[in-house]
């Protein structure tokens, strides 16, 4: 369905016109959901390459594509293209008026998370420390994300062997997931198993 529409709207609008941008951007999730991130790449880079021709340079949609091509180059292990495209999702979020708080953690939390895999723990640290304050700014103390950013950090302190702090914030996390998801959560159940391994650690 997604691709008759791509064909329609390829008929009857500008080649540049937004709304092409956003039939690729709907055909690469449904790639990326399928787990074919190559082709899912593909697709976020003609929506983006729309969008760039089409939009301002600081429209949030912008950002909404490099994060989407982040995730992409993230699950194919390029861990510098994703911190490349993350990192350009950022600099447009903090420049738009209409990001909010929430979607500036994500980008935080998506440059941490590719500065992990990349071994980077110091850089790392230090972007999963900026979303955790920007979600402690802006969301309720028992929310989800909070108990994700704890989860992270304490990840990031294992990797340095700094297990004590990583046990602080593991259990944390499982603080906050134990009252904001439900008992058989996968985030949950992971949580549970990063403190189980820790403790054989301290």
């Amino acid at each position: 369905y997604y691709e008759k529409t791509l064909a329609i709207n390829q008929q009857s609008l500008p080649s540049n016109h937004p709304n092409l941008g956003d039939s690729y951007n709907n055909i690469g999730n449904v790639y990326y959901n399928m787990g074919d991130y190559p082709k899912a790449l593909s697709f976020h880079e003609k929506a983006l390459a729309i969008k760039q021709q089409s939009l301002p340079f600081n429209h949030p949609d912008l950002a909404i594509s490099y994060n989407n091509i982040g995730k992409m180059y993230e699950n194919m292990g390029d861990y510098p293209k994703a911190l490349s495209s993350h990192a350009e999702a950022l600099a447009i979020k903090q420049q738009s008026l209409r990001s909010n708080y929430s979607d500036l953690a994500m980008s935080y939390n998506n440059i941490g998370l590719a500065y992990n895999s990349m071994g980077d723990y110091p850089k790392a640290l230090s972007s999963h420390t900026e979303a955790l304050g920007v979600r402690e700014q802006s969301l309720p103390s028992n929310y989800p994300d909070l108990g994700a950013s704890y989860n992270n950090i304490g990840q990031v302190y294992e990797n340095m062997s700094n297990y004590a702090k990583a046990h602080s914030f593991y259990e944390r996390g499982i603080q906050i997931g134990e009252q904001s998801l439900p008992i058989s959560h996968s985030d949950l159940k992971m949580y549970r198993e990063n403190l189980e391994n820790i403790k054989k650690k301290l």
